[in-house]
This record gives structure tokens, sequence and C-alpha cells, in this order.
């Protein structure tokens, strides 16, 4: 055996592998959080999600990353399973540019390709263009990958029954899916088993009868990352998993079953063997998502009959943060952070109305739930902190960086902001136990602080979930101005009573304290509208640049 062209097949395969992973990585820092808010909003119905998955592929290059996006969505519960299917489907589709992409004769173009990258990647002033460089060096290794493993064929012709070896998956198609199946799951890349397999094929080592089998296995073999991504999730996660792995491998037995009509049909689409083989890879999965799309809701029972959703016995603090997401999106995980924080949100706000009705009804049912809330908002802060240190530490835009900066912020400020509520609960109890009563113009001024505070942190959380700078300014120029002067005023107001002895101590100190933590709410959520309005001008900034250099 040449131990040097070995070395030289192995070393192209990586090259390969690492192109690709490079040229996605890019592709992902340059698309930022648009990718994983595209699947979301626009998968109302399974076709929708197959044009969004496709879409979103095609741009990203990797359907690993849309994917684990998929199932985050579905372990969050924000995504029905027959969403799901769809975007499954599309996203084979669109891994399929690869497979195109790599079947193009550019390898020539690659050096040139990769130096330019290089260059960029170095000497680029802004973000942008060294991930637009960082991706052109992954297209250019890409290319140099499949020239090495092209040149270092020779020693596999050289050993002897090798050739009879591969040309038997041609006789026996099921050795060649199960080839394809087990060496794309060893390297959990579809796109570099098509690539070793077109580069085997174009210097005689596999007919294109032999190859096609392969390419088909290679389908079922990337079914992995979906079932690596599931881990820990629940049941719905599990399902999506499923649905992936079950809608490829039946693919497969049908285009099996029906080999020879498939391979007459792929051979009128070109002349060249390689696209032939790439053109396989597509149409495969492109006829696949036309026989099961229009059965989308039957495959869904299907696979919620094979694994039924159990009861969950309790619901996790946190739920939008999946670590998955850290590695096949950092723009994702950014994107989940905000929702973490829209969640935790909710959360105030139902500690916000039970703190009410301990004030208004002196009733304190609901406390045992409120202190479990309480401690949901400090859970859901620390675990934002601990997942944005992860998160820093990938290959993010300056300006995601700075989103996500923003967003670690307002989270202390909400979790600063639960604490307030936390001690407004306990001095309701206080006024409880010891029979406080206020004065029927002490509550009505009350009610109207606890009411202006009340509107300034749901107008806040709108400002937020929108990302609209406008209804983050009401809050800072009008709603928290408001707060200010009411609190000043009636401070004033209880002196006065003092004064006339219409209150006594206990009271006024409750009083004083119940005003000083309302303020203290509104304060925080002025802070959350000023990081809100700073987002916004970064995107701004962001998109205004992007245009300028299309």
């Amino acid at each position: 055996m040449n131990l040097s062209a070995f070395f030289q097949l192995v070393g192209g395969l990586g090259l390969l592998i690492y192109g690709i992973k490079q040229m996605s990585e890019s592709l992902q820092a340059i698309a930022g959080d648009r990718m994983r808010q595209l699947i979301g909003s626009l998968t109302n119905t399974p076709w929708r999600g197959v044009v969004v998955g496709a879409l979103v592929t095609s741009l990203i290059q990797s359907s690993s990353a849309t994917t684990v996006m998929t199932v985050s969505f579905v372990n969050a519960g924000l995504m029905q399973l027959k969403q799901a299917i769809g975007i499954v489907m599309g996203a084979n589709i669109g891994t399929t540019i690869n497979a195109q992409i790599i079947a193009f004769k550019v390898k020539d173009f690659a050096l040139p390709v990769l130096a330019l990258g290089v260059a960029l990647s170095f000497f680029g002033k802004k973000s942008k263009h060294k991930h637009f460089g960082n991706g052109m060096v992954g297209f250019g290794l890409l290319f140099l990958g499949m020239a090495n493993m092209e040149n270092s064929m020779s020693f596999l012709r050289e050993m002897k029954g090798s050739v009879e070896f591969f040309q038997m998956f041609s006789t026996n198609p099921l050795l060649g899916v199960l080839a394809g199946t087990l060496l794309t799951m060893l390297v959990q890349a579809s796109s570099a088993t098509i690539g070793l397999t077109m580069a085997m094929a174009t210097q005689g080592l596999l007919t294109f009868e032999a190859a096609v089998p392969i390419i088909l296995g290679d389908n079922i073999g990337t079914t992995i990352t979906a079932v690596l991504s599931c881990i820990g999730t629940k049941r719905a996660a599990k399902q999506t998993a499923l649905s992936h792995v079950l809608f490829n491998t039946i693919g497969v037995i049908i285009f099996i079953s029906a080999l020879p009509l498939f391979q007459r049909v792929v051979l009128m689409t070109s002349g060249d063997l390689a696209r032939q083989l790439a053109n396989t890879h597509t149409l495969f999965n492109i006829i696949n998502t036309v026989i099961f799309l229009p059965f989308t809701a039957l495959f869904a029972h299907l696979i919620e009959w094979l694994l039924p959703v159990k009861p969950e016995a309790q619901v996790s603090d946190v739920i939008y943060m999946d670590e998955k997401l850290i590695d096949a999106s950092p723009a994702a995980a950014v994107v989940a952070v905000r929702d973490e924080i829209i969640h935790m949100g909710h959360v105030l706000h139902d500690m916000m109305e039970t703190v009410w009705v301990g004030y208004d009804d002196n009733s304190f049912e609901q406390k045992d739930n409120f202190d479990l809330q309480e401690k949901s908002v400090d859970v859901i802060n620390y675990s934002i902190s601990r997942y944005a240190a992860k998160v820093w530490r990938k290959n993010l835009s300056e300006s995601l960086s700075s989103v996500l900066a923003s967003y670690v912020n307002i989270s202390t400020d909400m979790e600063r902001i639960g604490d307030h509520l936390t001690n407004m609960m306990e001095l309701a109890g206080y006024k409880s136990e010891q029979s406080v009563r206020f004065s029927d113009e002490a509550y009505a001024e009350f009610t109207d602080m606890y009411m202006s505070v009340k509107k300034s942190f749901n107008t806040t959380m709108n400002a937020f979930s929108m990302e609209d700078s406008k209804i983050a300014d009401e809050v800072c120029s009008i709603l928290e101005r408001d707060i200010d002067s009411k609190e000043k005023q009636y401070r004033k107001n209880h002196i006065e009573r003092l004064n006339r002895g219409e209150c006594d101590a206990k009271r006024g100190v409750l009083f004083c304290d119940i005003l000083s933590n309302l303020e203290r709410i509104g304060d925080h959520c002025n802070n959350i509208a000023e990081r809100v309005i700073q987002i916004k001008e970064e995107k701004k900034a962001e998109s205004r640049f992007m245009k300028s250099h299309n």
C-alpha cells in the first residue's frame, strides 16, 4: 500500500469536511438571526415548511444547523410536529446544493480563492469582510480537498481486488446503501461522503450504478445529527428526529425497489458523471418530498403513535436555550437568549399580578407559586449569563456580540424587578399580619402608582419582543417620568397626612417602602427600554452596512 497516497486521501477528506464546516459557519455568521426567525415565523403549513427549510439550508449550507434549530423549536413548544416534518423535508432538499457545488469543475481556482479568502480574513476591516473571507477559505479548501482525494485514488486501484470489491455495490445495492450510511454516520457530513463518492467514481473505482446506492445510504446516515441533537430533550423533539430517520429510510427503500428506473432518469439529466451523482442526491430528496408531502398529517400521526408524548412531570425553568444551538448556529443561540428573556417577562407578569391580589384582596393563596416563580427568574438569569458566556466563545460578529451583551444586561434588570416584586410581596404579608389599613387617599395613590408601573412594564416587554424603538422611547420619555413624578408627589402627600395626624408611623413606613419598590421597578423598565433602542440602532447599522456592500 502507498502510504503517501493514503495520507493524501485522508487529508483531502479532512480538508473537504473542514471546508464545508468553515463555509457553513461563515454564512451563518453573515445571516445573523434572520434564519432562525424565518424558521419560526413562516412554517404554518408543511408546504411552507418545505420552502423555508430548503431556503434556510441553501443559505447557511448546513442541514445539521437547520435540523438542530427545528428540534429546539419543537422542544420549546413553539412548533408542532407536522410543521417540523415540513422543515426536515426542505432541509434535505437544501443540503443537496453542496453536492451540486462539488460537481463543478473549478478545482483550478481553489488556490486563488483560498488566497483571496485568507487576505480578507486577515486584513478585512469589518466583521462582515472577515466572515466573507472565512467563507471563501472554506470554499477553497472544499475544492482543494476534492483535488487531493482524486489524485490519491491510485493506491486503491493498485490494491488487488479493490476494483472488484467496489463494483459489488452495483450488483448488490444494499451493500452500497450500508456503506454510505456507515460512512456518513462516521464523518457526520453527508457532503463529505458524496464528495468521496464522486472522487472515486471520476477515477474509475466506482461505476455510476455502484455509486448511486452509496449516495442513497448517505441520506440515511445524515439523520444521525437529528438523533444526537434530541438527546436530553422532550419527547416532542425526539419525534422530530424519528420523523427525519423514517422519512429518509422509507424513501431509500422506495428508491431501491425501483433502482433501475431511477438510474435511467438520472442518466438523462447530464452526460457528466460527477453531475449525475449530484443530481442523484438532488432528485432523490425532491421526489421523496413530493411523495410524502400530501401525507404529512398521516406521517405525523404515525410518529406520534410510535413515540407517544408522555406527560412531563416538571417543566424546566429554561425553555429556549438549547446547548446544541451554540455549536450548530451561534446566531440562533443569540435569538434563543432573546426568547428566554421574553419567557422571563411572562413569569414576571404573573408575579406582578399575584402581588396585586395580595394587596387588593389580602389573598396569599398563590404565595407558594410566587416563590417558585421568583426562584425561576433567578435560575433563568443565571442560565442566561452562563449560556451567553459560551456563545461569546464562538465566532460572533461585532454587532451580534453587542446585542448579546445587551440581552445579558436586560436579563439582570429583569432579575432585579423580580427582587422588588418579592420585597412587595413580603410587605403585603406584613400589612396583612399587622392588620394595617391604608386610608382611602393612600390606597388610591398606591393603586395609581401600581397601575402606572404595570403599564410601564408591559409596554417595555412589548417594545422588547417587537424590537420597537418608538414604543421603547415612550417608556423612557413619558412613562418613566410619570412614575418618578407620582412617587415624589405621593411621598409629599404622605408627609402632609402625617402632619395632619391622618397617618401613623407604621403605615407611613410601609407606604414609603412600597412606593420605593414600585419606583425602582420603573427605573429597571427604563433601563431595558434604553437597551432596546440601542439594539435597534445596532441592527439598523448592520443592515445599512450589508446593503451598502451588496
